[in-house]
């Protein structure tokens, strides 16, 4: 109980605790960054991660005169570890997805998240690469998904470079320019809050609309 306090605290005050962090850590906080965006999009098994969020808070950091971290060296660098993350998550699913997913009683995945995102994936085809990036949960499994099917790795290597660069450079400009906005520092967990809703709005939207649609054609059987 008392890690969930903690952790809801780091969630919703996520730029005091950075500023804390780069106090501690100095340059080496590059290192911590990396390793959170490369496990949350590399790792299926780790989709609660905060990117969208992160982005936003390191780019308001970034923005600060006497800070550690400087964006051009953000901007390559967890550029590089979202793209290295979807190709590690795509080589996974490649290799074991099929296998792993085949098991009901899997512990290591969730299959809803799996089917939910193969839903997706079907609605979107390969732009769901690039689309999932800025929805959370989606943007972890798709490139497994991706992985699990037919396709290629070129098509899906474009799809995870262009991806990669629209989430990590708009939510770090975002940040960069917007964090530090008297109004946006003052309400920063507000802030916080608001990116996770409108990220996640559009799956809530999409399942919505598949029960009603499910509902509806369940009614029409019933009636004939």
């Amino acid at each position: 109980m008392e890690l969930l306090q903690q952790a809801i605290d780091v969630f919703f005050h996520l730029d005091s605790h950075l500023n804390s962090w780069a106090g501690m850590l100095g340059p080496w906080l590059y290192l911590v960054l990396f390793l959170i965006i490369f496990c949350e999009t590399g790792l299926v098994v780790m989709p609660f991660l905060p990117g969208d969020s992160l982005l936003f808070a390191v780019g308001a950091l970034a923005s600060v005169d006497d800070s550690p971290l400087h964006l051009p060296v953000l901007s390559i660098l967890l550029f590089g570890a979202a793209v290295a993350g979807d190709a590690v998550n795509y080589a996974v699913g490649a290799r074991v997805g099929p296998r792993v997913f085949s098991h009901n009683d899997s512990r290591l995945l969730n299959q809803e998240h799996v089917i939910r995102t193969q839903r997706f994936y079907e609605k979107y085809g390969g732009k769901t690469i690039v689309l999932a990036r800025f929805i959370p949960i989606i943007r972890t499994f798709a490139p497994f998904v991706a992985g699990i099917g037919t396709m290629a790795y070129p098509r899906f290597a474009l799809f995870n470079v262009a991806g990669g660069a629209a989430w990590v450079l708009s939510f770090l400009l975002g940040g960069y320019f917007f964090g530090n906005v008297p109004v946006v520092k003052q309400n920063f967990q507000y802030v916080i809050v608001a990116i996770i809703l409108i990220s996640i709005m559009p799956p809530v939207l999409e399942y919505l609309r598949a029960r009603r649609e499910s509902g509806a054609a369940a009614a029409e059987k019933g009636v004939g």
